[in-house]
């Protein structure tokens, strides 16, 4: 772990990879809630955590740098679940990369038990980790320009929604209704970091 300042009352702590990140961030918010960590923000990313408005930055960094780092803990909340039909345009490719029937991957994808790691690339969108490694994929070479808002799609060891249309060039295995992102909904994002998430198979429209 390494503690670097950011300005005058921000940290930002890099780890070794997203499991560690997950873990400190549940961990920094557990000490806030508890009160003993005063910071305004605590927002995870694929390696780091930053923690922003810190109150003591010198004194949160010793402390962060002598501990070992926490286990990811269990979650304490019924995951979200979204449901899903399994149609997506790149379904056969990301098959034969697993060297499973298309069939397969919507049982494979259904079965694993889904945390946001963090957020990013558009409001509502949410990098999530839970397919063990064997099954990451690469993303495009070249990517859509422009990917149909509810799409589920995979890219390295993360799956994730687009909550609108945009480009991108992950490997699109289905497609949803969920809404990700409502600026009339509290909170507006549907998956926040440390969420966990269940993909529900349902079946494609006109079946």
């Amino acid at each position: 772990m390494r503690v670097l300042p950011v300005g005058d009352r921000a940290l930002l702590v890099e780890v070794a990879g997203a499991q560690e990140a997950q873990a400190l961030h549940a961990e920094l918010l557990r000490r806030r809630a508890g009160g003993s960590l005063s910071a305004r923000e605590v927002v995870p990313a694929a390696r780091t955590v930053l923690l922003d408005g810190v109150d003591d930055p010198v004194g949160v960094a010793a402390r962060l740098s002598a501990e070992p780092l926490p286990a990811v803990p269990p979650p304490v909340r019924e995951p979200v679940r979204i449901p899903v039909r399994y149609d997506g345009p790149d379904l056969a490719d990301v098959a034969a990369h697993w060297g499973v029937p298309p069939e397969e991957v919507a049982r494979i994808h259904s079965a694993a038990e889904f945390r946001v790691a963090f957020c990013g690339f558009a409001p509502g969108f949410g990098y999530l980790t839970g397919l063990p490694d064997r099954y990451a994929v690469p993303r495009h070479a070249t990517p859509r320009t422009a990917v149909p808002a509810g799409s589920v799609g995979l890219a390295g060891p993360y799956t994730g929604v687009y909550p609108r249309s945009s480009p991108g060039g992950w490997r699109l295995i289905g497609t949803t209704d969920a809404v990700l992102w409502d600026h009339a909904r509290v909170p507006a994002a549907l998956l926040s970091p440390g969420t966990p998430v269940r993909f529900v198979p349902s079946l494609p429209e006109g079946s």
